[in-house]
């Protein structure tokens, strides 16, 4: 378990990539003075971008691209893991072997960085607590940031940048991430888990594998730390179970409250004036942001004035087009069957709802979608996106007699899909009639993009081009 000085380290960083993540580390690695090998089964004419961003650092960084040699994972002493290699990968075997320590992006920040840290976790609604969190605490530190998963701001580049060793760091964990974090020194400050609901099972072998990843959060706590559970969602019995050393903080929709020390300290009618503001879909996380930043000392009349101005984070259940009765909804980051159900019960009571759905699976169950979108979904309404869990919809879809003699509206690519939805909505119905366009995956997108980031970009490119051009 390496944890203090990297000066002279021979590391090997598994993965470069084009997100920023890889290159933030192998940055930071340099930075310390660490002997740094990156490896990535791309090619260099792939990864120019990425080299590009490392500037001068690049001459200092020995590559391997285009492929793995096991050489390299026995001759070095630390790997730093990407999130995508699976954990049976024989280059990890070989690594263990030869010695080495195993180790990612989020134990080495955490083993780094002194300043105060929240951290989120969770199947749901975790990219917009983190951000909302960080967002409330801005009022009394200004410099605050949140980092990790899905943020434009990596982890060892927020480490490498951090002004004050007093300013809370927000960081968003994925279950990959925390899969190394049981190895690290310290716990966060304050740990909160959204929600629990089964995913990556294309990854894990069961949903208590997954759910004991994402239970990593809270291992390393102490006493004088917080963690802030879901009362109503039926896992936190499961972490429960695993006596959390931490305080343990509860926050419920349905019972309007937020317990501290057995005791509600939700003020009478806040959840009531948020819901008017921004919606019920996302009371959920207000709760558990507002439930963070009160440990960390804000006041509710502090937490309320900045609630008005809560920003709107972008590929969840994000409006990007309106024309008279007509919303497009982007929520390319619903990438479960939860979160396309989530989505559907959200809009269907607004008005009539028409899916964008599909992608690649990831050993997920479709029944209950299947059952919602037949409840909810007319079959001339439904746009399917093809791919694995695609298919695996259709014949839950066709075990329900959902179809009957109706033709499947199945794309190969966004744009057509999305110019025969344009054709379809400006047929037919009333003028009166909300009606919502609502691209909801409910699956992964690496058939057809990088992930669901470039997805949801390219939807909304997609949408200005085709539905601006129809309104004209």
């Amino acid at each position: 378990m390496f944890i203090g000085n990297w000066k002279g380290k021979k590391v090997l960083v598994m993965g470069l990539g084009v997100l920023g993540g890889g290159l933030a580390t192998a940055k930071w690695l340099i930075g310390q003075g660490a002997r740094v090998t990156v490896t990535d089964l791309r090619s260099r004419q792939e990864l120019a971008d990425s080299i590009k961003k490392l500037g001068p650092t690049a001459k200092k960084i020995n590559f391997v691209l285009g492929r793995h040699r096991l050489a390299d994972f026995r001759n070095n002493e630390v790997i730093v893991v990407n999130p995508a290699v699976r954990r049976e990968s024989e280059f990890l075997a070989a690594a263990k072997k030869a010695g080495a320590v195993l180790t990612n992006d989020a134990k080495i920040f955490f083993d780094a960085v002194e300043n105060p840290i929240i951290a989120v976790t969770g199947t749901r609604g975790k990219t917009t607590t983190a951000n909302w969190i960080a967002y409330l605490l801005k009022g009394k530190y200004p410099k605050v940031a949140a980092a990790g998963n899905s943020s434009d701001i990596a982890l060892l580049d927020l480490a490498s940048r951090l002004p004050d060793k007093k300013i809370p760091v927000v960081v968003e964990l994925s279950s990959w991430q925390l899969e190394f974090l049981k190895d690290a020194e310290r716990g966060p400050d304050i740990a909160v888990v959204t929600n629990i609901y089964p995913d990556h099972l294309n990854r894990y072998e069961s949903v208590q594998n997954y759910v004991s990843a994402k239970a990593n959060i809270f291992k390393n706590q102490k006493k004088n730390q917080f963690l802030i559970l879901n009362k109503d969602n039926k896992w936190t019995g499961f972490f429960l179970k695993k006596k959390p050393t931490a305080q343990t903080c509860f926050f419920s929709v349905g019972g309007r409250s937020i317990i501290f020390a057995k005791k509600n300290v939700l003020p009478s009618g806040f959840l009531s004036e948020f819901i008017l503001e921004k919606g019920e879909h996302n009371a959920a996380n207000l709760l558990a942001a507002a439930t963070a930043v009160r440990i960390f000392g804000l006041s509710w009349l502090e937490i309320r004035k900045r609630i008005k101005s809560l920003p709107i984070i972008p590929y969840r259940q994000e409006v990007i087009f309106k024309s008279n009765n007509l919303a497009v909804i982007n929520d390319s980051a619903g990438t479960s069957p939860d979160a396309v159900i989530a989505a559907i019960d959200r809009f269907k009571k607004q008005g009539r709802v028409f899916l964008i759905a599909g992608g690649t699976d990831k050993n997920l169950i479709f029944a209950s979608l299947a059952k919602k979108i037949k409840e909810a979904i007319r079959p001339s309404d439904l746009f399917l996106l093809n791919g694995s869990a695609t298919k695996k919809l259709l014949k839950e879809l066709d075990k329900l007699k959902y179809f009957k003699n109706q033709p499947v509206k199945l794309f190969e690519d966004l744009n057509n899909l999305l110019k025969t939805a344009m054709l379809h909505l400006s047929k037919g119905g009333s003028n009166r009639e909300k009606r919502f366009l609502v691209f909801s995956p409910g699956a992964a997108s690496f058939e057809k993009f990088k992930n669901e980031f470039d997805r949801g970009g390219r939807f909304n490119s997609l949408v200005k081009k085709i539905f601006n051009k129809g309104a004209d």
